[in-house]
């Protein structure tokens, strides 16, 4: 397969896009926030997508069960993470913000409490509030590692009636990957608090520096048998707006909860294009994820040198996986948002770091997914702000 365009992306066409990141800010300002990528399209996933329009074969999709995307999981959770997944173990939901809120809606009931470790992607926020859950929250430290668990608040924070744990590794905003080390220390906290866990696992691909994901559902039967995977190909391939994710139960027991609850019709029915673009994914686009994941590290190392450099005052833990820098602007002594000066004064739009938790208002998240020319323009942009 030749080499994707990674490095050659046109500015002008990006801002033909009707996305969500290149259509909600007007055209002067530079988008560097919400969390989609630039790139084109892996090959497989256009060619399939170019066939299905070609043949205008845009009518009801066969039931998910029948498409083959369950057994696309299974294969590629045993072949990236040597984890060994059941397919019949899997079902198909359009995204996975709409599987934290269907689970918690399932596995607990409205006043319990689930676990939240802040700074974090706002829906798992939202889904705890508007569920009528308990937060509990437990604020990641800054380590010598980068963002680490604090496990004796973690501990400390557990009530009686705190039922969930919500996880999301690779973590949305800093970066972190969690080492198996700590995937274990948090399993035992789970397992002795009778915890059921949802793991958002959406980022799993996107890892840097030999790093490998660990899917927390494969440390063993007991823990398995309390969670709940959620992943997709969405965020590794770009395929956002195609509306498929997958879910993996841990246990028959775990899935009756879920499915008992929730009639499949309330969830909303799936897509073509989403079933058939991600099982294209798995299945015939690796070639492309390693050169993607290949450039995004080049991106990382590019983002670290010219912060130190240009911005000495904003702290960062580099990333050890995702496309995305969690910086920490608190230095530069600005009044109000930092986010918010960067938009108006440097006219780059970065995402709301009080929107990942309360008291990280200094705090600011910027998507480097794009070209290298782009990402220095952005750059540019912040030094200007300044």
């Amino acid at each position: 397969m030749p080499q994707a365009g990674f490095d050659t992306l046109d500015i002008e066409i990006l801002r033909k896009r009707k996305s969500e990141k290149w259509h909600t800010y007007p055209a002067d300002i530079l988008p560097a926030w919400v969390a989609e990528m630039d790139f084109p399209l892996a090959p497989p996933i256009q060619e399939t997508l170019q066939e299905a329009l070609e043949k205008w074969d845009t009518g009801y999709p066969i039931s998910p069960d029948k498409t083959g995307i369950r057994e696309a999981f299974a294969d590629r959770m045993g072949e990236r993470f040597g984890w060994a997944v059941d397919p019949g173990d899997v079902t198909v939901l359009s995204e996975v913000v709409q599987g934290l809120y269907l689970a918690l809606g399932s596995l607990t009931e409205p006043g319990e409490g689930a676990i939240v470790q802040t700074p974090i992607y706002p829906p798992f926020l939202d889904a705890v509030e508007k569920t009528g859950r308990q937060l509990v929250e437990n604020r990641l430290i800054r380590g010598s590692d980068g963002w680490e668990i604090d496990f004796e608040s973690l501990e400390a924070a557990i009530a009686p009636n705190t039922r969930a744990f919500l996880l999301c590794n690779p973590h949305n905003p800093s970066g972190r990957v969690l080492t198996r080390q700590e995937l274990e220390r948090l399993a035992e906290i789970v397992l002795a608090h009778d915890l059921v866990v949802v793991a958002d696992e959406i980022h799993s691909d996107l890892t840097f520096d030999g790093r490998v994901h660990i899917p927390f559902g494969s440390l063993g039967p007991e823990v398995a048998a309390r969670t709940l995977t959620l992943n997709s190909a969405s965020k590794s391939f770009n395929i956002a707006g195609l509306r498929c994710s997958v879910a993996h139960f841990g246990s028959p027991a775990l899935r009756k909860r879920f499915d008992s609850q929730l009639p499949q019709h309330i969830r909303g029915g799936m897509g073509m294009s989403g079933l058939y673009a991600t099982i294209s994914a798995w299945r015939e686009g690796q070639e492309w994820l390693d050169q993607a994941v290949a450039y995004l590290e080049g991106n990382r190392n590019f983002l670290t040198r010219e912060l130190a450099e240009r911005f000495p005052k904003i702290s960062w833990a580099p990333c050890q996986g995702t496309y995305l820098a969690w910086l920490d602007c608190g230095e530069l002594g600005w009044q109000g948002s930092p986010t918010r000066r960067f938009l108006e004064r440097g006219k780059v739009a970065l995402s709301e770091g009080g929107n990942f938790g309360s008291g990280f208002e200094q705090f600011t998240r910027l998507n480097f997914a794009t070209s290298r020319e782009i990402l220095a323009s952005v750059l540019d942009r912040m030094e200007k702000a300044l």
